[in-house]
Order: C-alpha cells, then structure tokens, then sequence
C-alpha cells in the first residue's frame, strides 16, 4: 500500500506533472463561469422576444386606434358619373322639315335656330285666323247697330201703343152711349191688344240683343267673348306658327344631327321619343356628379359638404364641390321592377342613395362629359371619440329642407 500510495503522488518537483496539475485546476476553476454562461443567454433571449412581441401588439393597438379615431370623416366611392342637363330638341307641331341649321358637335347658345319646318300650312292658318277675327269685329259692330235699331223700333211701338189705347178709349165712351157698333168696340180693343203684344216683343228682342253684347252697349270689343275666342284661335295658330322655327332652349353641344334631314315629316306626338324627329342636346353649363353612396355611409353625410372629385378621363386632376341634395328615396324605390322583399327567398342587400354633387368648375378647365366616371370623396367633417365605441354620436341634423327651401326661393 505504501509503494502504490507512493507511485500515485505526484512529485512537486517533478517538472513534467506540475502543468498537468495546474492545468486540471484551471479547467476545475472555469466550469461555474461558462455553466453560468449559458443559464444567462436564453433568459436574454426571452426577454428581448417577449418586449418585441409585446411592442409589436401596442404598435399594432395603437396604429389601429389611431386610424379608427381617425376615420370615419371621408365617404368615397367610385359608383359615381358626371351628368348634365340633355333633351332631344323637338316641337309640338308636325310638318316637314325644311332646314338644318346645325352640324353634329357643333356648340350652340340659347335662341339659336337648330332646324325649320315648312311653314305654309300654318301661314294659311294664320290669314284665316285674322280673317275671322276681323269678321267677329264686324259682326259685333252690326250687333251695336241693331240694338240701337230695336231701341228706335220700341220707341215707334210706344206711339202705336199710345195710339191704340186713345182709340180704346173713345170707344169705350161710345159703346156706352150705344153711339158705335160693338164690331167697331171689339176692333179698336183688339188693336190696343197687338200693340202691346208688339212692344214687349219688341222690348224682349232688345234684351237678347243686349245680352248678346255682353250686358254692355259700350263694352270694348276686346272684352267681347266673341272677339276673346277668336284672339284665340290666331294666337294658337300664330304659335304654331313660330314653333316652326326650332330653337336651342338652352346652351350646349348638339348631337344626333344626321337622324335628322330636310325633307323628313315630323310628327309632334312621337317626335321627341325617337332621333328621327329631333336633335340631341347637351349643356355645357349645367353639369354635375351624381354619386351613388352606400346608405352605412351616409350617416353623417350632409348637405353642404366639401367634396374632392377626380375624373378617370384626367388622371392627377381634381375638382371641388360641395353636396347639394340627398335624394330622399333610394335608387330602388324608383325601379321598374322594384325589389319584392316580403318573399321567402329574402337575401338583405345594401341599398344606395343618389347623392348629387355641385361641382366649382373654373373656366378654360377640361371638358367634362356626361356619362365620365368620376371617383368622389366627401368630407363629412366628423370626428370619431372613444366613446363612439360604446355609445355612438348621433348624426348632425339634415339641412335639406332647408337647401331645398333656397332652392326654390
């Protein structure tokens, strides 16, 4: 035991087991220190992941809450088109088109001619209208002279009358006296009687002829029913007469103008329902933005608000505007077949509003045309609060009535 005890000591002045000894001890000293190493660096890791997670949460949470709280100011949809005031231009009296006096596309004011009929017909009308015109004043003025007539017929009565009653009388005194024959009594008697019976016909003939004169000898003839009705009828016929001589009513682009040649016969009654009897025209004033909007969006939408309003046809333009009415209907409350929502098969669909928008347009700027798509952003001015989460705001009170109040003033 000795000897092996003394085999395994080593030797401190060995030289070849001292380093082997130190280095033994080294490697004993250094284990805590990478063991400690090691417990150290996950826990790092967890940190670092558990601030980037929980900071990518709030940043998510606040941008959320900050572009929620945000929101909700701007309507905008692409549902919307420029419109403009359009008519196919005709009139109401038929007859064959004579003249042309505009070409397609071509830009016209309001009282510009665009076409003519024949106008001969209703010139003819015309001279027959004046004519029986002048025939009412004649026969109105013939019927003063009979009455005054009548008057001096009454008057020649009223001495036969007179004449026949002393007649009477005298006969009368006779008869008594038994101085005259009872034919001769009878006769005179008879005489007063015709007498009166002609002056009151007389009298009656004077009435009708009053009546006729409308209860007034010195009534102007312009007052008579007689020479009103005849005005009338040249007023009618002179009218047609004009509305052979087709005008503009308002300024605008013309279209549609081939459909229509010189020698065509337009009928006034399905004239302004086909192109053959009209010419299309389209304003170049009154133009503005129908926009179709969701009826979730319109909550706080409301009449005068601004608009910005960008045209598909101009790409980097924009045009401001402003609200002017809120259709009080949807666009399919006013279809020809309209939704039948009490069946069984029921599916909710969002409906739509036609909002209609007044556009600032500035002279010499692009030409707008009817039909353009447009994409539209309303700015309703509302600002949403946190509070909005569990008790909304009530929408800002309507001002259509009023906006259709100065509308109409």
């Amino acid at each position: 035991m000795s000897v092996l005890s003394s085999a395994r000591q080593p030797d401190p002045d060995d030289g070849r087991v001292a380093p082997i000894a130190r280095s033994a001890a080294s490697a004993a000293s250094d284990v805590p220190a990478s063991a400690a190493t090691d417990t150290s660096a996950p826990a790092k890791r967890n940190r670092k992941r558990l601030i980037l997670m929980g900071g990518g949460i709030l940043a998510v949470a606040v941008g959320s809450g900050a572009f929620w709280l945000h929101g909700g100011r701007y309507v905008s949809t692409d549902n919307a088109y420029v419109r403009a005031a359009k008519l196919m231009v005709s009139t109401d009296v038929s007859g064959i088109v004579s003249d042309v006096d505009v070409t397609q596309g071509q830009h016209v004011k309001r009282g510009d001619i665009l076409f003519r009929l024949r106008p001969d017909q209703f010139r003819i009308s015309v001279d027959m209208a004046r004519a029986q015109l002048a025939q009412v004043k004649l026969t109105l003025g013939a019927a003063v002279q009979d009455y005054q007539r009548l008057q001096s017929d009454i008057e020649g009565q009223k001495a036969q009358v007179a004449l026949a009653q002393s007649n009477f009388d005298r006969s009368s005194v006779l008869v008594r006296n038994n101085d005259t024959t009872r034919a001769s009594f009878d006769l005179t008697r008879f005489s007063l009687t015709a007498a009166q019976k002609g002056l009151e016909s007389l009298e009656q003939q004077a009435r009708v002829a009053l009546v006729r004169l409308g209860g007034r000898l010195d009534l102007p003839v312009e007052e008579h029913p007689q020479f009103m009705q005849a005005q009338a009828q040249l007023d009618e016929v002179q009218r047609q007469l004009d509305h052979t001589v087709v005008r503009a009513p308002f300024t605008g682009t013309v279209t549609a103008v081939d459909s229509l040649q010189p020698g065509t016969f337009l009928v006034s009654q399905t004239a302004s329902l086909t192109t053959v009897g009209a010419i299309g025209l389209v304003s170049d004033e009154d133009v503005w933005v129908d926009a179709n909007i969701k009826e979730t969006d319109l909550t706080y939408t409301k009449v005068g608000d601004s608009v910005a309003v960008t045209v598909d046809a101009y790409p980097g333009l924009a045009w401001q505007g402003h609200v002017g009415t809120i259709n009080p209907a949807t666009g399919g409350e006013f279809s020809i077949l309209p939704a039948q929502n009490a069946s069984g098969n029921w599916v909710k669909v969002v409906q739509r509003v036609p909002v209609r928008i007044s556009i600032d347009r500035q002279p010499g700027g692009p030409v707008l045309r009817a039909g353009m798509s447009v994409n539209v952003d309303i700015d309703t001015g509302h600002q949403r609060q946190l509070s909005d989460l569990w008790k909304p705001q009530p929408p800002a009170p309507s001002t259509q009535g009023q906006a259709d109040g100065n509308h109409r003033s």
